[in-house]
């Protein structure tokens, strides 16, 4: 049964950095198209990093060279690095398996505020 696990968000201040998790089950997450995506208060889904199974990293224009992609293999688990966070980065941050519409968490909340 394929299940993921967001966790990490908080409430941050601008400039600051934050680390997500997406932890998988039922499936290895770096066999498969993986991404992650996010939802801003009032506003549609938006990917913001996509892991191609090959190892490549794709990222947006709003988040490159301030959100990086990691894994661990042991724990099957998807990591994303935020740093310098800015308000527009608010939202609720989702992993998502095969397409950003296909199967994922429930989702953790990001907050970025001074």
């Amino acid at each position: 049964q394929v299940q993921l696990v967001e966790s990490g968000g908080a409430l941050v201040q601008p400039g600051e950095s934050l680390k997500l998790s997406c932890a998988a089950s039922g499936f290895n997450f770096k066999t498969v198209e993986m991404y992650w995506i996010r939802q801003p208060p009032d506003k549609g889904l938006e990917w913001v990093a996509f892991r191609h199974p090959d190892g490549k990293l794709f990222y947006p224009d709003a988040v490159r060279g301030r959100f990086t992609v990691s894994g661990d293999d042991a724990k099957n688990t998807m990591y994303l690095q935020m740093d310098s966070l800015q308000i527009e980065d608010t939202a609720i941050y989702y992993c998502a398996k095969d397409s950003p519409s296909g199967p994922r968490g429930k989702g953790t909340l990001v907050t970025v505020s001074s």
